[in-house]
């Protein structure tokens, strides 16, 4: 049989062990940020009904969506986000789980969409939303757990921006142009990839648009100041709206929220730019951006979305929710130096010197670890070097050394592996002592 060459699909990657261990330390830290505001982790199946996903983004994400006949005949298709399956999920199990349900997820998603830096084909979303309110607070504290999530990052330079869809659809309603605002926020939302008059252009392209109101929307983008200036110049702009009006207040009270928990005003920007793509947001939004890189885009996203659940029941689920795009972020991390070291999965390796004293060596690695100490035993007995050249190669810490003569003593040597320096430590009477001694330098 001919060899197969070994290649992934574009847009598609493998993950080595030190790219896995970045990934894994942010999750955690996502997780651990989610849950200390109360969400509960939940999951779906990659694999939907093929009508549950489309139709609910906007036209490019359809095209974009994997969907295919599955071997039962059923029309199906890999999720492109993890809102559209909380929808479905939200109208299958909400008698059950009651409201406000407080959930995250961190799964993959797949987008067959053009591939660029820190953008694939599959990647993970690590998702959290309120289902069940619309209340105020809910979208307040969405943005309190993003400013909180990348604190927790270590990425102490950034800026949420946030808008509200009510703004923009109550303005173009105000112009008597609203059967066009699916496609004039899609347009909308191109404004930090493409030059205003590219957009300008695509704007006046569509039927029934005028000049002036382009002009008018465009100006709604372009209002700069302070958090108070911009919604003094916006409030201006529209009278007797009550669709713009609403989105004013809301904008307002979201700010004042996030100023009264204290998060500092160089974090937050009201930017009347924003739309988002998606075609099921309406209110909120919210699109974080690192200082050191925002050509990069946006790394954590999200906004209000009161009516996505309205196609599968007729209970009103409404919902808020963001999601922070691991990929995308890894990569802006890495570019501007901002993960520290390399993450190792233990710290410690044992050496394995005589196959008579495997037991011992078993035992030993075994005891280390149920004294919470992370420890890789080498499977093989090969010369002292090499073991120790694996464990330089591999991250680890320290080396515990013990030969069938200073087990036959109870004694081993703690070996650092970054100084060289080896410490003599007994083992009579039990492992107390060495667990001690590894704690203390690992704690050093």
């Amino acid at each position: 049989m001919p060899l197969i060459t070994p290649r992934t699909l574009k847009g598609f990657r493998d993950h080595l062990p030190e790219s896995m261990l970045q990934r894994e330390q942010l999750i955690d830290t996502a997780r651990c940020v989610y849950q200390s505001y109360g969400f509960s982790p939940i999951d779906t199946p990659a694999l939907e009904y093929e009508e549950i996903l489309l139709g609910k983004g906007s036209e490019e994400t359809d095209k974009q969506v994997y969907c295919f006949e599955d071997h039962g005949g059923r029309r199906v298709g890999l999720r492109f986000d993890l809102t559209v399956p909380l929808a479905r999920f939200s109208a299958q199990h909400i008698g059950e789980l009651g409201t406000p349900l407080k959930r995250y997820q961190i799964a993959p998603v797949w987008r067959g969409e053009n591939t660029q830096k820190g953008r694939y084909r599959e990647f993970v979303q690590c998702d959290f939303d309120t289902i069940g309110t619309k209340s105020i607070i809910a979208d307040i504290e969405i943005a309190l757990v993003i400013h909180d999530l990348f604190i927790a990052l270590g990425c102490e330079s950034f800026k949420i921006h946030i808008n509200n869809r009510k703004i923009l659809t109550g303005l173009l309603s105000s112009l008597g142009i609203e059967d066009q605002t699916v496609t004039m926020l899609r347009c909308l939302d191109k404004l930090s990839k493409v030059s205003r008059e590219k957009v300008a252009e695509e704007m006046l392209a569509t039927e029934g648009i005028k000049k002036e109101e382009v002009a008018s929307l465009l100006a709604l983008t372009e209002i700069t100041g302070t958090s108070e200036e911009v919604l003094k110049e916006t409030q201006s702009l529209v009278t007797g709206n009550a669709v713009f009006s609403a989105g004013i207040n809301e904008l307002t009270q979201l700010v004042h929220g996030l100023a009264a928990a204290g998060v500092p005003d160089s974090r937050v920007h009201l930017d009347l730019s924003i739309a988002r793509g998606l075609d099921y947001y309406t209110g909120s939004i919210f699109e974080t951006f690192l200082d050191a890189l925002p050509e990069i885009g946006s790394v954590c996203s999200g906004g209000r979305y009161d009516h996505l659940a309205e196609t599968y029941t007729k209970t009103e689920l409404p919902g808020v929710g963001a999601s922070l795009g691991l990929d995308r972020l890894l990569a802006a991390m890495q570019e501007i130096g901002a993960l520290e070291g390399t993450p190792i999965a233990a710290d410690i390796l044992i050496v394995y010197f005589d196959p008579e004293r495997s037991d011992d060596y078993l035992q030993l690695a075994r005891q280390l670890r149920l004294s919470g100490l992370r420890v890789e035993m080498y499977v093989e007995p090969k010369k002292i070097g090499q073991q120790l050249k694996y464990a330089n190669r591999r991250g680890h810490r320290l080396a515990v050394i013990a030969g069938s003569e200073e087990l036959e003593q109870g004694v081993c040597q703690i070996k650092d592996l970054h100084t060289g320096v080896a410490e003599q430590v007994s083992l009579q009477g039990g492992y107390d002592t060495l667990v001690r001694a590894l704690k203390q330098k690992l704690a050093d």
